[in-house]
């Protein structure tokens, strides 16, 4: 076999991972915005959250005993 590529160069190749070059746009994990913080930390939202969370799982326990 005269071949100047060997099998293990096309192996090696698919197995590179895409877009990890460092400094580039896709390398850096998304930033959340303001208003994301703003409810990540509002403690309004997350009582509210809480209740919701709570009644759909009331829900549940209801409709599962017959």
């Amino acid at each position: 076999m005269s071949s100047d590529s060997s099998p293990n160069d096309a192996a090696s190749a698919s197995t590179k991972p895409k877009n990890k070059e460092p400094y580039q746009q896709a390398y850096y994990p998304p930033v959340p915005t303001g208003f994301t913080c703003y409810l990540r930390t509002s403690l309004l939202w997350q009582f509210w959250r809480f209740i919701a969370i709570n009644l759909k799982m009331f829900k549940l326990m209801l409709s599962s005993h017959h």
